[in-house]
């Protein structure tokens, strides 16, 4: 890293390290939103002109609504313009920006590379972009954050058409660089293949099931929780405008739950989303209702979507608009609101 940009970086920590506390070693499970918008636009494209970092109107209102973490999405294209290489400094400068901002309100990031298992629409594990690419991409990123307790390192957005084995090797590869090359003790999300949904955890789809698969995923540091995504629509895709399938998806975050008891992991409801509909909101809080009431295996739940670049009509979306809260507000906020003891506490991340 080059020293303009460690005086840089050294400018936005101070800036930001007196605007408020941050979370200290707080055992409250996530309760948190997806800020989208850095991972928009394709190949590396230009910045607020094919992709945008959250604004800090957007990172308040969160903040002021209870929110304790934002899961941010990026490109590793972005970050790193080339396999191997140093980080883009405009662009880590950009990161690294948006992370304190996000502290300086009392909130925890996910790191979150949103590319499915690719880099430029290559697999993790191809000849390509080997594993060792992978590795060297999470080395570099852990190494800024190393042991910062309000940083989680999610592997990978949702890893989807490859071998499952193959993806298990990738993670593996990347949590040993992140352990033994950087030191850091930090948790890490672990997501499986097939869009990583609930519903789909036991089926074999790129091959044998996840929940068969990724027992052979190794964590020297014992940090960890697999990552799962869960929708109410058609498909389970979250792209079809609809929630009609509520029942189904709430109940797969259940069997879910009983998967994670059986086999002593953690989880996260790293996507969730639906529609506005009396029914849809019913079906949200029904879904965080499963991930609040089994903290003892579950480490939270990041909602599924807002960003200062989404449209009003996006069906998921929850970013404010000129009248006020979205609808679907209304299914998160019992949770949010609950400061209690009880409320508060999190098993799963107590003594981690």
């Amino acid at each position: 890293m080059t020293s303009s940009l460690l005086k840089g970086l050294a400018a936005i920590l101070i800036s930001f390290a007196t605007a408020q506390p941050a979370l200290s070693a707080a055992t409250s499970c996530f309760r948190g939103i997806n800020i989208s918008g850095a991972e928009f636009g394709q190949g590396r494209g230009e910045v607020d002109k094919d992709y945008v970092w959250p604004s800090i109107e957007t990172l308040d209102y969160f903040e002021a609504k209870g929110f304790n973490s934002v899961r941010l999405p990026f490109k590793w294209e972005r970050l790193q313009p080339k396999l191997m290489t140093e980080f883009d400094e405009a662009e880590l400068s950009r990161l690294m920006e948006t992370v304190e901002l996000i502290r300086a309100r009392g909130m925890k990031t996910i790191l979150d590379p949103h590319n499915y298992g690719r880099y430029d629409d290559k697999i993790i594990g191809s000849e390509e972009v080997p594993h060792e690419a992978f590795a060297d991409f999470w080395t570099r990123l852990a190494r800024l954050y190393a042991n910062d307790k309000d940083v989680v390192f999610g592997l990978m957005n949702e890893p989807n058409q490859m071998p499952v084995a193959q993806w298990v090797d990738a993670a593996n590869a990347a949590t040993d660089a992140i352990r033994s090359r950087t030191g850091a003790s930090n948790l890490i999300l672990v997501p499986g293949t097939a869009w990583s949904g609930a519903h789909s955890w036991m089926k074999p789809i790129d091959g044998e099931p996840n929940g068969i698969a990724l027992q052979k995923y190794r964590d020297s540091g014992n940090n960890f929780a697999f990552e799962v995504h869960q929708y109410f629509d058609d498909d389970f895709s979250g792209t079809k405008g609809n929630c009609s399938r509520i029942r189904d998806a709430v109940a797969a975050v259940d069997t879910f739950t009983d998967w994670l008891r059986a086999n002593g992991h953690r989880g996260m409801l790293g996507e969730f989303g639906a529609p506005k509909s009396k029914a849809c909101v019913a079906g949200i809080k029904a879904m965080v209702d499963v991930v609040e009431r089994n903290k003892d295996v579950w480490t939270g739940w990041t909602y599924w979507v807002a960003g200062d670049w989404w449209s009003p009509d996006e069906p998921l979306n929850i970013q404010p608009t000129e009248d006020g809260d979205r609808p679907q507000l209304q299914g998160l906020l019992p949770a949010l609101r609950d400061l209690s003891a009880e409320g508060t506490k999190c098993p799963a991340l107590d003594g981690r």
